[in-house]
């Protein structure tokens, strides 16, 4: 404690305010304050004290290194007169004051006591001066009484600036002077600069009053546009992008000029961007463009199918870049990828699990560069799959995305709440909500995606100019194939044995007696049981498909196992290697999968080490499949094809005009393609994932307007999934599905191929087959067609999981769903509003009025406003910013939530003529409601970034190298890379089948340098560098209250 009167440190009993309070309050008459700083926040602490005291004066140093040296050195040597010197100096003080406002506490006394010191202004009792000819550090107050006072004065000096700071919070140290030749020394001094100082009363009133929060006369409507310029004033401008020297035969398109604008944005906050627009929009294009922005070199991960269209796109570009198939990422990375700046990956959807041996290679590849990923649908229902195509470019504990470091704990936490026990309307609900919190606090961040809905109504006067229009997607034609009652016996009974089949030959694993059951045979009975699902899938949706593909796959299935069984009756099992079921499901490769499932080796096992039953579920097995085999054998009617060359024949659209025909099958393929070159001979054409490069150039040459090469001797194109992404085909308009469409995915891919920007075709239309019962009741064919969707639907019971990451919906959903119009704009129905309407209104704003726009721009932060609103009567909203991050709450009473971006601007969105009242007496209570959850909300990031890091694998592996840094036989270079390796794994930035791997390697090993040896030859010192490159030095940014909104 200060014992000493004198002297204020801000101790306890000892602070300079309470020293001020007690001298003011008796009988002084003259305060003078002579400071290198002022703020108006040690006036509020004071002002109660100075309602007696009859003048103040008050002499500001400012700034004066930055500010007003440099102008009053120009005004002495003649460079300015004194006019501009005193606006220059002003400038500098309207500056400091200005940000002095909009950082003083959100607190009611805040406002009341800048009401005060401007009262007190406009009485004449305080005067404010800044000194302008050199710097003033000092902090000098001088209190003197009444004339003929015994006590005339004091002088108080020392390191206290005039601030809340200075008052009370800091540790100073400041000396209080009595003696009268003190004081008037001090006083001598302070009039010698006062005279010569400019003189900034009205300056501070004027700054005040319209440069802060402090300014009420801004109305409704200008507090809502500001909102409008506030959320998207990085984005306002991307519609005057200029790209010189397009190619030949490429539009100058807004609604694509925006989009690479908006994407470099998004690349140079956080390394990575999603472009995501709908199927048809040009992708491709823009991807190109965003790549000639960047400069440098390029590397192109693609289907094999669009190889040449890329390679060909980034020519005409002048883009240098490296174009590879999505089947030799080993390849590419073996030759080396340090020399490429960033990665453009085609259809990165398929790219949603980490856990596959072709996501570790594309995330070594991708490690310490931009990576651009192009798809239409990287969001099903897992939240896993975007998070695993995010950490190719963000580390999942140190991420880049406002307000969640925390990546993987983000994801993690949505994935609980898809929980397995949940009703089906539970889980879609569930699923909805998970959609909707990414959109808004993560992908908004690194994804640019724009409807066709959207691009229509929002860039339709360019496109207007351009001659640009998108076709009309005309509501899908159903076409219904019937059962005779026979076939319709046998469909019914043939999906009653695939339910009854064990499918036990395909996870032997999970028949071994437990003692042989070893460590890795564990993990591979999981991917049995995926092997079985989809196997299971696979006789379901042949059948659907065709006849011909459903005999097919019997025949193999009874040829497999036939071999298992003669292989288990000589006494030998021998069990493949782990089978990456969703590796091959990603890419669409059924096929190859099947031919993958039957490959015998790796491990030998006895046939006595099975399970007795074993034997038993495989000859049950085989004999249901000889048993379907012998049915349909016997079958030789193909209504569903007959329907087809029927319409064909008859259907005016169907009978001149080029049609793409998808399949899902192969062996439909070649079927269809045989049968229709009876009728209509070379102008079929078939195409599969076996195909070779002629046969696409054949199909690019007949169907891609953009082909060098014409052709037009192909009318009719037969085709797998394989031609459903990416590719141009739209000289054809008219897509037919032979097979039910189970992935509404799949269906939005192939309608791409068609519905694409620049086409000729006015219409496009799209013609669905259904299977139906034999029925004289033409009304009732829907219903039957549900009924035999639902049919399949239910022999695929819970493994429709492995046919798909689609949401799951019931039979009537997808009946409606692929024969809707709106199936070829995915997301046009969405239930999230389009902000593109948003932002075109401050555009308007912008081009139309340039005086408005420009008061918009510099209203103060913090602006606030209120107006009458009965339906949100009692309720103030308030626009965060942190950085890149926004937020948006509003509270009533005390019942204070977080909304989004389309409720804020419905709550805030106002017409000129709104007029604007005072505002509520509440208005600093809600305020600090809002605050509050706002804080909170960071706070929430913080307590997730503390969380532990890393989880499963990822401790297990760092308790390994901790103890191995403990050994003391390493040498410094190897402790260095241990301890690279240890941060790497604790910010997530390690692939996760990197360590799974490695740490079942460890488990089997106990000699330190061993161990070291496999942890270097699993993770190379190289790969760290690179993914630790991308670390974000940037401090986090402070919270700033944008605006607030009352209603009354």
């Amino acid at each position: 404690m200060n014992t000493d009167s004198r002297f204020f440190t801000n101790e306890p009993d000892a602070t300079l305010l309470s020293r001020f309070q007690k001298i003011l309050e008796n009988n002084t008459q003259f305060f003078d304050v002579l400071v290198g700083y002022f703020r108006s926040s040690g006036f509020f602490q004071l002002y109660p004290s100075l309602k007696n005291v009859e003048k103040i004066r008050i002499l500001v140093g400012l700034n004066i290194d930055k500010v007003t040296y440099q102008v009053l050195s120009r005004s002495k040597d003649g460079q300015e007169d004194i006019f501009t010197s005193t606006k220059r100096v002003e400038e500098g003080f309207e500056k400091e004051v200005t940000e002095e406002v909009e950082n003083a506490p959100d607190e009611k006394s805040t406002e009341e006591g800048i009401h005060k010191f401007i009262e007190y202004i406009k009485s004449g009792k305080l005067e404010l001066k800044v000194y302008p000819e050199h710097p003033i550090h000092a902090k000098l107050y001088i209190l003197r009484k009444t004339a003929g006072s015994e006590d005339f004065g004091k002088v108080i000096t020392g390191s206290s600036n005039f601030s809340q700071s200075g008052l009370v919070d800091n540790l100073e140290f400041n000396v209080e002077l009595k003696d009268k030749a003190d004081v008037d020394y001090a006083l001598k001094k302070f009039e010698e600069l006062w005279e010569k100082g400019v003189d900034v009363t009205d300056k501070y009133i004027d700054t005040v009053k319209t440069k802060t929060w402090i300014n009420d006369e801004i109305t409704p409507y200008e507090l809502y546009l500001k909102f409008l310029y506030e959320y998207f004033r990085e984005k306002i401008n991307y519609d005057q992008e200029m790209f010189a020297d397009l190619p030949k035969g490429y539009l100058d398109l807004e609604y694509q000029k925006e989009a690479v604008a908006d994407a470099l944005l998004k690349l140079r906050e956080h390394n990575g961007v999603f472009l995501s627009d709908v199927v048809g929009l040009g992708k491709t294009y823009i991807s190109t463009l965003i790549a000639k922005k960047l400069g440098g070199q390029t590397l192109v991960i693609c289907p094999p199918v669009l190889k040449e269209y890329w390679e060909d796109t980034l020519r005409e570009f002048g883009v240098v870049a490296k174009v590879e198939s999505h089947g030799k990422l080993d390849e590419v990375l073996s030759k080396g990828v340090d020399h490429y700046d960033q990665v453009i990956i085609d259809e990165a959807h398929r790219f949603r699990n980490e856990i596959t041996q072709s996501f570790e290679t594309l995330h070594q590849i991708c490690a310490g560069k931009k990576v651009i990923l192009v798809t239409a649908t990287p969001l099903n229902n897992r939240p896993k799959d975007i998070a695993s195509q995010m950490f190719l470019f963000q580390k999942k504990n140190n991420s880049t995305i406002p307000n969640h470091k925390n990546l993987k704990a983000f994801f993690d936490a949505l994935e609980k709440k898809l929980d397995p026990k949940l009703t089906k309307e539970e889980y879609i609900q569930i699923v909805k909500e998970n959609s909707q919190v990414i959109r808004e606090e993560i992908l908004k961040y690194v994804m640019v995606r724009r409807t066709r809905s959207e691009v229509e109504k929002f860039y339709k006067e360019d496109m207007t100019t351009q001659g640009l229009k998108f076709p009309k997607v005309q509501e899908p034609i159903k076409l219904y194939y019937k059962f005779d009652e026979t076939l319709d016996s046998l469909f019914l009974d043939t999906l009653s044995i695939i339910k009854k089949i064990a499918y036990a030959r395909y996870e032997p694993a999970n028949y071994l007696k437990t003692q042989a059951l070893t460590e890795e045979l564990q993990i591979q009975k999981v991917g049995q049981e995926n092997v079985r699902g989809f196997m299971k899938g696979l006789l379901v949706k042949r059948l659907e498909s065709s006849f011909y593909a459903f005999k097919e796959t019997l025949k193999r299935f009874i040829k497999s196992y036939d071999n298992f069984i003669d292989m288990f009756d000589k006494g030998t099992v021998f069990i493949s290697k782990k089978v990456d079921v969703y590796d091959y499901l990603d890419w669409g490769l059924e096929d190859e999968l099947l031919e993958l499932v039957e490959e015998n080796a790796v491990i030998k096992y006895s046939a006595s080490e099975f399970q007795p039953h074993f034997k038993d579920l495989l000859t049950a097995d085989k004999k249901y499949l000889e048993q379907l085999m012998t049915k349909w054998d016997k079958v030789t009617a193909d209504p569903k094809f007959d329907e087809l060359a029927k319409r064909l024949a008859t259907d005016e659209q169907l009978k001149s005009n080029k049609i793409l025909i998808f399949t899902e099958s192969k062996e439909t393929g070649k079927y269809l393609s045989d049968k229709l070159k009876e009728i209509y001979e070379d102008a079929v054409i078939s195409i599969s994932g076996g195909s070779k490069g002629a046969e696409f150039e054949i199909v690019k040459q007949n169907f891609d307007p953009r082909s060098r090469i014409k052709d037009d001797t192909k009318r009719i194109l037969v085709t797998t999934d394989v031609l459903s992404e990416g590719i141009n085909l739209h000289h054809a308009n008219i897509i037919i599905n032979y097979d039910i469409p189970w992935n509404s995915i799949r269906i939005l891919q192939r309608v791409g191929r068609v519905n694409r920007v620049g086409t000729k075709h006015s219409e496009i239309f799209i013609y669905n087959f259904f299977p139906t019962s034999q029925s004289e009741e033409q009304i009732g064919l829907e219903k039957l067609a549900v009924a035999k969707i639902q049919a399949f639907h239910d022999t695929l019971g819970e493994d429709t999981q492995y046919l798909t990451g689609e949401e799951e919906f019931n039979s009537w959903e997808i009946f409606t769903r692929i024969n809707s119009s709106n199936v070829a704009d995915e997301g046009s129905d969405e239930y999230v509003e389009s902000e593109l309407g948003y932002l075109k209104q401050i555009r308007n704003i912008r081009d139309e009025d340039e005086k408005l726009y420009e008061k918009i721009r510099k209203l103060p932060a913090k602006c606030r406003t209120a107006r009458e609103k009965l339906d949100a009567s009692g309720t103030l909203v308030t626009f965060f910013r942190r950085g890149s991050l926004r937020k948006f709450f509003k509270t009533k009473e005390k019942d204070t939530s977080e909304i989004q971006f389309g409720e804020a601007a419905k709550l805030l969105h106002a017409q000129p003529a709104d007029s604007k009242t005072s505002l509520p007496s509440s208005f600093y209570d809600l305020l600090k409601g809002n605050i509050t959850a706002f804080e909170e909300s960071i706070r929430d990031e913080s307590e997730e970034e503390t969380e532990k890091r890393g989880s499963g694998s990822d401790k297990t592996l760092m308790r390994h190298i901790k103890a191995l840094l403990s050994f003391r036989g390493l040498t410094e270079d190897d402790e260095a890379y241990l301890n690279t390796l240890l941060l790497a794994l604790e910010e997530g930035a390690v692939n996760k089948r990197s360590i799974n791997q490695l740490v079942t390697k460890l488990k089997e090993m106990n000699k330190p340098l061993a161990i070291l040896a496999e942890i270097r030859n699993a993770i190379s010192e190289g790969y760290l560098i690179k993914v630790l490159k991308t670390e974000d030095q940037r401090r986090p940014a402070k919270r700033e209250i944008i605006l607030s909104e009352a209603f009354t």
